[in-house]
């Protein structure tokens, strides 16, 4: 996952390992339990599109929620309808669309202000040694 996404200086920045972590862990709890290939892949385009709305577009929680709210809106649909700026992601079940919300309210939106402060908090960040 370093290489994919091209996270490089692990050993001295937190922030990257950070991110590093959150993927990793939602990438094996997805694994978990037991997503196919293309849900693997949505899933992840969609924790990527969450933490990009956090980091890029400075969104709030509640801005965050809706978006993720429009994401999984999908769930259970047919497809043809225009897509949201996320995509269609009618291939997860009702249930798995219940279980990713769990997965992000109890991994991210839980703290939410830690992440926020992670990305647009002050820049004094301290050179970590590699011991």
């Amino acid at each position: 996952l370093e290489e994919y996404l091209n996270l490089t200086q692990l050993k001295t920045s937190l922030k990257k390992d950070i991110l590093l972590d959150y993927y990793t862990a939602g990438f094996f709890w997805a694994k978990e339990i037991n997503f196919s290939l293309i849900q693997l892949s949505g899933f992840m385009d969609l924790l990527n599109f969450i933490l990009e709305n956090l980091s890029d577009k400075h969104m709030t929680l509640g801005d965050n929620l809706k978006e993720l709210e429009r994401a999984v809106a999908t769930v259970g649909e047919s497809s043809g309808e225009d897509s949201e700026q996320m995509g269609d992601l009618n291939f997860f079940s009702i249930e798995q669309a219940k279980a990713i919300i769990d997965f992000f309210f109890i991994s991210l939106f839980k703290h939410y202000k830690a992440y926020e402060y992670l990305f647009h908090g002050p820049r004094e960040e301290l050179l970590l040694s590699e011991e």
